[in-house]
């Protein structure tokens, strides 16, 4: 049996200081900031300013010494030492786990929804774990919703970066929108998702999403969840065509985005459980 010294000389530095910034430091680490690749000095300095240093000045109220979370955005989680704090201009020094975290094993096919919808849902995908989002159209999508400030990358990336932090992870969602249902699913889509469980979610269906998942071992799984009506005959067919299998949670009918958390929480609970 190994004293506590021979233990704690297994872990590098960086696992020491988030050790360290766990137990001593519980009350200002209760979020992830996120930081960009290149914000971050070779030696781990990093100065925030605006809304992040806004954040940890206000929110969390840091002062000199204390320690935060943070993490590179598609990269490690860490820890930050607060070194100084000048005029709303906040200085760290971080330290980061030698993993980074891995990607989300659920990928996510989704008929665009209203605007409103879809700018609510972008960071509630990002907190639950996505790691794709394929937006499509089908009969029931409105075609004036493609042409939406929602679906401009400068407009969603923040909201997705926003559940991120929420959630604390720093995988982002990679994003695709398609406007051509048919040409997505017959030329595009083996691109974007290779093997791995298909399920659509279809009000008929009978089979819970839960078994479906728990009854294979496949790594990834993607998830079509359709507008607000549901999927029609045709759509259902070709997805099903294309490997897709039909599962349901009840027959209530649910709002797009009720739909997809309800689902996508279904999903990886259920992944969970196969372990």
């Amino acid at each position: 049996m190994t004293s506590d010294g021979e233990q704690s000389r297994k872990y590098t530095d960086a696992d020491r200081t988030i050790r360290t910034c766990v137990s001593q430091s519980r009350r200002s680490v209760v979020n992830l900031i996120i930081l960009e690749p290149g914000e971050v000095e070779d030696s781990g300095d990093v100065r925030l300013s605006g809304a992040r240093a806004a954040h940890l000045l206000n929110v969390l109220k840091i002062v000199p010494g204390h320690r935060v979370r943070v993490g590179v955005l598609d990269g490690p989680c860490g820890v930050g030492a607060v070194q100084s704090i000048d005029e709303g201009t906040v200085e760290l020094r971080c330290a980061f786990d030698p993993n980074v975290p891995a990607r989300p094993q659920v990928d996510l096919l989704l008929a665009l929804p209203r605007p409103k919808v879809m700018r609510r849902l972008w960071a509630q995908l990002a907190a639950l774990g996505v790691g794709q989002i394929v937006l499509t159209n089908a009969e029931r999508v409105e075609r004036n919703y493609f042409d939406a400030h929602v679906l401009a990358p400068e407009r969603y990336r923040p909201l997705l970066v926003e559940g991120l932090q929420q959630s604390r992870d720093t995988r982002l969602p990679a994003v695709s929108i398609h406007r051509q249902f048919k040409v997505l699913v017959e030329d595009v889509l083996d691109g974007l998702f290779g093997s791995g469980l298909r399920l659509v979610a279809d009000q008929a269906a009978s089979r819970p999403a839960s078994a479906a998942v728990r009854e294979t071992a496949e790594e990834r799984i993607l998830l079509a969840v359709g507008p607000e009506g549901g999927w029609n005959d045709f759509e259902i067919a070709l997805l099903e065509t294309h490997g897709f299998q039909t599962v349901g949670m009840g027959h209530r009918t649910l709002r797009t985005d009720t739909a997809c958390i309800a689902l996508l929480s279904i999903v990886h609970d259920a992944m969970r459980s196969r372990l």
